[in-house]
């Protein structure tokens, strides 16, 4: 899944583990959330979301398009 958490995370100024603490979860799940090798929970990706204060789909969203 795309994302756009790396550039969420840089406009404020965070590093990955400060972003990880933020939210409870390892600087290794947001180092592999980064590099889209894996995807989170769905309570994970709305806590992002939250936490960024922007809808989940501005953050998260698939790489195809309907046609």
């Amino acid at each position: 899944m795309k994302n756009a958490l790396r550039d969420y995370r840089k406009a404020r100024g965070l590093s990955q583990l400060e972003l990880a603490d933020a939210v409870e979860v390892t600087r290794q799940s947001i180092i592999a959330m980064e590099a889209e090798k894996y995807d989170p929970s769905l309570p994970m990706a709305y806590r992002l979301a939250a936490f960024f204060d922007v809808p989940v789909e501005q953050l998260f969203f698939n790489s195809w398009k309907a046609s």
